[in-house]
């Protein structure tokens, strides 16, 4: 009942109109590079029965939701670069804001399943089949996209509950908590608090958790032989490597998320934009297995056309 903003104006990244061509070409790249190779990512791990073993299906589910979470404000960002007057409707932030944070925390608790799966494979190696089968997988991915949901439904509905009387001014290109937050023209504390509790302690948690459990892992491989050491090890050091990009940027924005830090707009880019390129860029490079099989299938592709 308090909600009289209709709309809000986002400053964007830029107010030069040079600058905006510039970024508008970098990260036009970027999106580029990111859809197909996702899209490449999933049309190998479904060809190629080679690769069927639980770490790839849960690589290929990773990739579609890199495909989502960068369909959230990558488009509208681009869209506005070509605006005097960059503009985004109330009910088109709040949709913004939580599909932004309900696929985050679904790949925040993919990435922990992630890890559930190398920690069996490593420590479990006699009932890995049993403990991670593909009934298993299925029942672990259903459950990383309802925690995301949750996480994404419980941050909307405090936030559209936030009393916005103006102004209506928003210092980023996209819409977030934190930011709808600062607008609010009454005290929010409890707010505040169950929003903190609800984004910032969750990232930190998975963080530590993810941490942990590799650090646990790398240390396991103490008893491996050299050729199963070696293979290990670089899937561990690529996981550990998507799980820096991710979680890094999102505690620097969320650990303090109701104030402002510095050069939060480019951690922000960095978070919503560039984090989803990591995912083919790491696990292609790091993987003989899918390297070997998307140069098939590229393959295959050129000498039929």
């Amino acid at each position: 009942n308090y909600t009289v903003v209709t709309e809000f104006v986002l400053l964007g990244l830029s107010q030069t109109h040079e600058v905006q061509m510039i970024l508008f070409f970098f990260f036009l790249l970027f999106y580029m590079i990111v859809l197909p190779g996702n899209v490449l990512i999933i049309l190998t791990i479904q060809g190629d029965s080679q690769l069927g073993s639980p770490m790839y299906f849960f690589l290929a589910n990773l990739a579609f939701l890199d495909i989502c979470y960068c369909s959230v404000t990558p488009p509208k960002m681009l869209a506005d670069f070509f605006s005097q007057r960059k503009t985004i409707s109330y009910s088109a932030c709040m949709a913004q804001l939580f599909f932004l944070h309900f696929l985050g925390a679904a790949e925040a608790f993919l990435l922990m399943v992630m890890a559930y799966d190398r920690y069996v494979a490593i420590c479990k190696p006699l009932h890995y089949t049993m403990l991670v089968n593909r009934g298993v997988c299925c029942v672990l991915v259903g459950a990383t996209w309802g925690g995301g949901f949750v996480h994404g439904i419980i941050l909307f509905a405090l936030s559209i509950h936030l009393p916005l009387c103006g102004p209506n001014i928003l210092d980023n290109f996209f819409c977030d908590v934190h930011q709808l937050v600062k607008l609010a023209c009454a005290n929010t504390y409890i707010v505040e608090l169950f929003m903190f509790l609800n984004n910032g302690v969750v990232i930190v948690m998975c963080f530590t958790l993810l941490l942990i459990s590799y650090t646990v892992l790398l240390l396991k491989l103490q008893t491996q032989s050299s050729k199963a050491k070696n293979k290990v090890a670089s899937t561990c050091v690529s996981h550990i490597i998507v799980v820096f990009f991710m979680c890094g940027p999102a505690m620097y924005i969320y650990a303090l998320p109701f104030q402002a830090v510095p050069m939060e707009k480019v951690v922000a880019v960095f978070h919503t934009v560039i984090f989803p390129l990591t995912n083919p860029m790491i696990y292609t490079l790091c993987n003989k297995e899918i390297k070997g099989s998307m140069w098939k299938l590229v393959s295959k592709y050129i000498l039929w056309c």
